[in-house]
């Protein structure tokens, strides 16, 4: 009997043990670092300078779309599997390829060395299925760093927020906005913030519109731009008299019909002007549909920052307007 018990007090104690040591390994895991959109490739030199390579660079280094000049969607660092150790290691985010005997898969890996971590390994016999493997998943893996990057960009908000109250009251939103912006411009069913940035602004608006003035015999985008452009005249006048903001002509934005927490909402990406003067950049929306008030809420960034890369600015808009909520919910 004692020897009975004396075993079930030992089992005890390696339960305890064992729960203790996963604990811990939480606590102590490091946390994970490197620039927004910064992913590390990890990947063998030979790959890297060959087809695999150049297929990684296709997917992750492709063009942000609705920005004025090329730029990547993520810096692209390569790291070979004999150097991924250590620091290297706390990346945000990584990509690894590994070639061996199986067939092309891949596998998402969560705080396997820092926290928060997204990785993702793709794995395949040969060098040719694997990049096959890479190009048909691309869209998957690019969502998946794209939204550990944007729950990074809103965490690093939410450490000095601004006093949304001016939205609640006027638009019935909330929005997690930094405090570096200012509000410029406060009415019933319009509200826009401010930041100043080197070489340049960042802007938000938000405001609403009825239903019909998006749903009607027109395409959506054609309404889309028409609200911008009479929005753009009444509110967002341009450097002398008589200018102000509207869709640049030369280019037909981007847009996709998606749900925005559940409501049917429109994702626009474009690019803005200046009517009558030389001054344009980059533009994200969202209009997102609110039934029970028969309106859409059109929440809104643009970015001014002539002759310097802009995709950094556009991505912390699009967090931020990612970050909306209806206080009704």
């Amino acid at each position: 009997m004692k020897l009975v018990a004396s075993f079930i007090f030992l089992s005890f104690l390696i339960c305890i043990s064992c729960n203790t040591n996963k604990s811990d390994t939480k606590r102590t895991a490091s946390e994970s670092s490197g620039n927004i959109n910064s992913l590390n490739i990890i990947i063998e030199n030979e790959d890297w300078n060959g087809m695999l390579g150049e297929k990684i660079r296709s997917v992750f280094a492709a063009n942000v779309d609705g920005l004025p000049q090329q730029e990547p969607l993520f810096n692209l660092n390569h790291i070979p599997p004999s150097s991924f150790s250590g620091f290297a290691r706390k990346n945000r985010t990584f990509f690894k390829v590994e070639l061996n005997k199986t067939k092309p898969k891949h596998v998402f890996l969560k705080d396997s060395f820092a926290r928060p971590q997204t990785g993702i390994l793709v794995s395949g016999n040969s060098k040719i299925e694997v990049a096959n493997y890479i190009g048909e998943h691309a869209n998957l893996f690019i969502k998946e760093f794209k939204e550990t990057e944007i729950t990074e960009q809103l965490r690093r908000i939410s450490k000095s927020p601004k006093d949304d109250t001016p939205l609640k009251e006027n638009l019935g939103v909330s929005l997690l906005f930094p405090t570096a912006y200012r509000y410029a411009k406060e009415e019933s069913n319009f509200v826009w913030m401010r930041k100043d940035i080197k070489n340049g602004s960042m802007e938000l608006t938000i405001y609403e519109v009825p239903i019909n003035a998006i749903e009607n015999n027109k395409d959506v985008i054609c309404n889309i731009i028409n609200i911008r452009d009479s929005i753009g005249k009444k509110h967002i006048p341009g450097p002398s008299e008589g200018q102000h903001m509207i869709t640049e002509e030369a280019f037909a934005p981007y847009i996709n019909e998606i749900k925005f927490r559940g409501r049917k909402a429109y994702e626009v990406k474009g690019t803005w002007e200046v009517k009558g003067a030389f001054m344009a950049g980059p533009f994200f929306t969202y209009a997102i549909k609110d039934e029970a008030k028969q309106h859409y809420i059109i929440a809104e960034g643009f970015v001014f920052r002539p002759s310097y890369s802009k995709r950094d600015q556009i991505f912390e808009i699009e967090a931020i307007l990612k970050s909306l909520q209806f206080t009704e919910d």
